[in-house]
Order: structure tokens, then C-alpha cells, then sequence
């Protein structure tokens, strides 16, 4: 199988690393600090901040949408919607990229604290 060499890069991973410099077919690699992969952001410190600020922008873009364009804001109409189009961007790969440093953990719980503020009469 043939490399896409533009789509070959690089990720030094650790802090002790020597950063060399790769190269195929004589083309230097160039060096990324984080990369997408299968949807998840790994960096190359391998900390979580910048998925969990990506999903949880994503988050709070899918609950003002919901907040324009639905004028019912009772329970029953706000708890769907946060399930069905809010919570799959916070959970999606939740498994590998769980949040252990509590910054993280707050920034993803004030999603759920704003979402609660949609609803009528549930103030935090």
C-alpha cells in the first residue's frame, strides 16, 4: 500500500522525547502536537483540555440552537432534546478520553447546569 506523504505527519509523544526529524522517500515529515483520530483529539502530552473544550463548545452550540428554535421549555420538551442532540457530543468516546482533572470535569458539568437553566421553573 502507498503512503499519502502530505497526509504523513509526525506526533512526538512524552516529555523526554529527542524530537528527531522522520522523512520518507527523502520528504521530511512535519511534526503535529495533536491529531483527530476516529473523532477523538489526542495531543501529544497526552492530556484531554482540548477534546473536552471541543465537545463541549459543540455542546453549548446544539443547546442555543435549541433555545432559538423551541419556544416550549418544560420538562418534557427540554429533556429529549438535551438526550437526544447534547449528551451524544459530550459522551462519544467517553471511554478513552474520560475527564480526570477537575477543570475538565467542571467545564463538561456546566453544560448540563446550562441546560437545566432552559428549562422552566429548574433554576441551579
Amino acid at each position: 500500500m502507498l503512503f499519502n506523504l502530505d497526509k504523513c505527519e509526525v506526533m512526538h509523544i512524552g516529555y523526554n522525547n529527542l524530537r528527531a526529524d522522520y522523512s520518507m522517500d527523502d520528504i521530511n515529515l512535519q511534526g503535529v502536537a495533536d491529531e483527530r483520530d476516529l473523532g477523538a483529539i489526542i495531543s501529544e502530552d497526552l492530556k484531554w483540555q482540548k477534546q473536552c473544550s471541543v465537545a463541549v463548545s459543540k455542546a453549548y452550540k446544539l443547546l442555543g440552537m435549541i433555545k432559538r428554535n423551541f419556544s416550549d421549555r418544560s420538562k418534557e420538551a427540554i429533556v429529549p432534546l438535551y438526550k437526544s442532540l447534547v449528551r451524544p457530543h459530550l459522551e462519544y468516546c467517553c471511554q478513552v478520553w474520560s475527564p480526570h482533572y477537575i477543570k475538565d470535569i467542571k467545564l463538561i458539568e456546566g453544560v448540563q447546569c446550562r441546560a437545566t437553566k432552559l428549562i422552566h421553573g429548574y433554576r441551579i
